[in-house]
C-alpha cells in the first residue's frame, strides 16, 4: 500500500478493493462525499487492471438515430421534437441502408440505432428496418433500441415485451443498448422524464433480455437534480440485477447538458465529476467487466484520462452522432481507427479494436511507453466536460 492511500479516509475502502471484497451501498456513498479523487482513482485502476489488465478496448461502429420525432417530452431532452416543428427528422429504410453501405467500405462491425418514439411508424418499420441492414453482411451486429423503446414497439406490434424482443432478434437484433435509465429514482424522473416508464419497467425489458440470452450494456444520466444517494441506489439496482442475470457488457455515464432543454438551469456535471463517477462505478459494479468513456460526450482529453480511473473502454468511431449535438456538442462527429489507437497509446494502454460483446477483433500490440494520469492532466479537464449529453427518450449513443 503506497502513502497516499496509507494517509487517506478511505484506506479502509482500499483494503477491502484489494482483497477482492465487496463494498456497500454505505461505502460507495462516503466514496461520492470525498474529495480524494487520487485514491478513489487508485482503487479503480487497481480493479481495472484486475479485470483487463492494460487493455484499452474501441470498436469500429456507426450510429443511426433513425428519428427525432416523439410522443414524449422529457424536461432533460433536447433531442425530441413534435413533427411540425423546425429540426424534426426522420429516415426511410433506403436512407439507412445507404448510411450503413457507406459505413460497411470502412470496415464497420456494429450499427447503433436509436431514436425517438415516433407517432406513426408501423411495427413492419422497425422490423424492415433491422432485417434490410443485417441482410448487408450477416456479421454486422446491430445494436438498436433502448427499454424504453421496446415498450413502444411492444405496444405498436400488440406483442408482449418477450414476443417483441423474439421477433425482433429473428429480424437480426443483436443486443440493445443501455438508455432510458436516466436515474432510478422516482422522484428524479417525476422532474426529468415524467411520462417515461418506471425503473421497473426498464430493468424488467433488460431482465427479459439476458434471460432469452442476450447483452445489453447499462447507462446512468448524471448532473441535473439528482443527490448523491440518488447515483447510488441507480447503481445498487444495476449491481442486483447484474448479480442476477450477469448480462450487462458494460456501464456507461452519461453527463446531462441543459442547452435547448426545459432544465436550463441546471449546470451538468463538471470532468472532476464525471471522473469520479466514472471511478466510482468501476468498484462499485464488481460484477460488470468493463466501464465505458463515451469519448463523444466527454471530449477525447477527459476520456483519455479516465483510462486511469477505471475506464476500460472508449466506444468507436461512431460516425454521424446527433442526439448529443443536437445539444450543442462540440466534439467530433467520428473517429478514424488510427485516431482511437494513437488516443490509447498516448496514454500507455494497449489499444484493442473489439466487436459488440468484447471479443477482440484485433490486438494492437504492447504500448511503447507506459503512463499515467497526472494531477496537473486532472486538473485540466475537470472543468465543464467539453461536449454535451442531452438525452432523448433514449440515450443515442449510451451503450
Amino acid at each position: 500500500m503506497n502513502k497516499l492511500i496509507e494517509r487517506s479516509e478511505l484506506r479502509d475502502i482500499y483494503e477491502k478493493v484489494e482483497a477482492v471484497q465487496r463494498i456497500n451501498e454505505d461505502d460507495c456513498l462516503r466514496l461520492y462525499r470525498s474529495q480524494d479523487l487520487a485514491a478513489i482513482g487508485a482503487m479503480a485502476n487497481l480493479v481495472r487492471e484486475r479485470k483487463n489488465g492494460n487493455d484499452a478496448y474501441y470498436i469500429l461502429n456507426r450510429h443511426i438515430n433513425y428519428s427525432n420525432i416523439c410522443i414524449l417530452d422529457c424536461d432533460f431532452c433536447a433531442f425530441y421534437r413534435r413533427r411540425r416543428d423546425a429540426g424534426a427528422y426522420e429516415y426511410n429504410l433506403p436512407q439507412m441502408i445507404e448510411k450503413a453501405q457507406e459505413a460497411l467500405k470502412l470496415g464497420i462491425t456494429e450499427i447503433h440505432i436509436v431514436g425517438g418514439l415516433h407517432p406513426s411508424f408501423k411495427w413492419d418499420y422497425y422490423v424492415d428496418m433491422l432485417r434490410s441492414l443485417k441482410a448487408l453482411d450477416p456479421n454486422l451486429h446491430l445494436k438498436a433500441f433502448t427499454a424504453i423503446e421496446i415498450l413502444h414497439l411492444s405496444w405498436v406490434g400488440k406483442r408482449s415485451v418477450p414476443e417483441t424482443l423474439a421477433a425482433l432478434r429473428e429480424a437480426g437484433l443483436g443486443s440493445l443498448t443501455g438508455g432510458g435509465a436516466e436515474i432510478f429514482d422516482p422522484e428524479v424522473r417525476s422532474i426529468i422524464c415524467h411520462a417515461k416508464e418506471s425503473a421497473e419497467e426498464w430493468l424488467d425489458v433488460h431482465r427479459t433480455w439476458h434471460q432469452m440470452g442476450g447483452r445489453s450494456t447499462c447507462t446512468m444520466l448524471i448532473g441535473h437534480v439528482e443527490k448523491e444517494h440518488h447515483r447510488v441506489d441507480h447503481l445498487r439496482r444495476l449491481r442486483e440485477m447484474q448479480d442476477e442475470t450477469r448480462g450487462f457488457t458494460a456501464f456507461v455515464t452519461l453527463a446531462f447538458h441543459p442547452d435547448n432543454t426545459k432544465l436550463p438551469d441546471v449546470t451538468g456535471p463538471s470532468g472532476y465529476d464525471m471522473l469520479k463517477t466514472l471511478a466510482i462505478a468501476r468498484i462499485y459494479l464488481d460484477n460488470i467487466d468493463h466501464i465505458k468513456a463515451y469519448w463523444i460526450l466527454m471530449g477525447m482529453k477527459l476520456a483519455q484520462v479516465s483510462l486511469s480511473y477505471g475506464v476500460d473502454d472508449l466506444d468507436g468511431t461512431i460516425m454521424e452522432e446527433k442526439i448529443y449535438h443536437m445539444a450543442g456538442a462540440q466534439t467530433p462527429q467520428e473517429m478514424a481507427r488510427e485516431e482511437l489507437v494513437k488516443a490509447i497509446r498516448e496514454t500507455g494502454r494497449e489499444p484493442v479494436q473489439r466487436d459488440s460483446l468484447y471479443r477482440t477483433v484485433k490486438a494492437h500490440g504492447p504500448a511503447q511507453a507506459m503512463s499515467s494520469a497526472t494531477s496537473e492532466e486532472v486538473s485540466s479537464v475537470a472543468g465543464p466536460v467539453e461536449s454535451a449529453y442531452a438525452g432523448a427518450s433514449n440515450e443515442g449513443g449510451a451503450a
